[in-house]
């Protein structure tokens, strides 16, 4: 039998006209079930935005996981490869340094020759010592023996002091150092950059930890509790991803 709409009572709300055959007990169980059933949908409209939430947060955080992962072990290998690179400069540059001693004690050795065959008026060693002159230092001899150093008391006091004698070694030594510092440098830098990912990723893996946890909890104020913390740390994730600098 079909019910009637509800009519005013006497208090003027309306009253709840009870179908003929329905006691006023079976009316309220059944406005307790309806009751409970909406709240029951409720609970499952909310636990579904916040799973659907969670998982969202999940995504974004795998993606920026997987990315941050990348970024810290691109600047760790290029800072491995920078660091390899200036030992080797810095090698290269210590025996370039040991040749242009190696040259200039040879370059002095025939010149104190040269010198002491000098002191003795000795012409045919000093021919002979001349004849063992590097070209470089031959060059600077002869520039330094225009100066007539034997009554000039302002000519400079040797050849390896004229602007003739140069030593290309010592140039590519100080080439190499430069290059060296350089690339030490760099690869200081590529570490700390390498260093700053993979505190980032650990923030994001927090996040992760967080919003997988979350699931596991059918109170569901923890689960927004977790979910906001997680929020917050994404949030700072993404900050520092955002100002970090980008492998190349």
């Amino acid at each position: 039998m079909a019910s009637r709409p509800p009519e005013w009572g006497l208090n003027g709300l309306y009253a709840l006209v009870v179908p003929e055959g329905l006691s006023a007990v079976e009316a309220g169980k059944g406005l307790a079930e309806h009751a409970e059933a909406d709240e029951e949908a409720r609970e499952k409209r909310l636990n579904r935005t916040v799973s659907i939430f969670e998982a969202a947060l999940l995504a974004v955080v795998a993606v920026l996981a997987a990315w941050s992962g990348y970024a810290a072990a691109k600047f760790s290998t290029d800072s491995s490869l920078d660091l390899a690179r200036a030992s080797a400069d810095r090698a290269q540059a210590n025996a370039a340094n040991l040749d242009a001693l190696n040259s200039l004690n040879f370059d002095l050795a025939t010149f104190n020759d040269w010198f002491t065959a000098y002191v003795a008026h000795d012409t045919s060693s000093m021919a002979i010592a001349e004849k063992r002159f590097t070209p470089n230092f031959d060059r600077a001899f002869r520039a330094w023996e225009a100066t007539d150093p034997a009554v000039n008391p302002h000519a400079p006091p040797g050849p390896t002091y004229m602007p003739q004698y140069r030593q290309p070694q010592k140039v590519q030594a100080a080439v190499l150092n430069a290059k060296a510092t350089a690339d030490y440098n760099a690869g200081e830098k590529d570490g700390a950059n390498s260093d700053s990912y993979v505190r980032t990723t650990v923030y994001l893996a927090t996040v992760l930890f967080l919003a997988g946890i979350g699931s596991h909890f059918t109170y569901r104020n923890i689960r927004y509790g977790l979910a906001g913390v997680g929020s917050a740390i994404l949030l700072v994730a993404i900050i520092l991803l955002a100002a970090a600098p980008k492998p190349v």
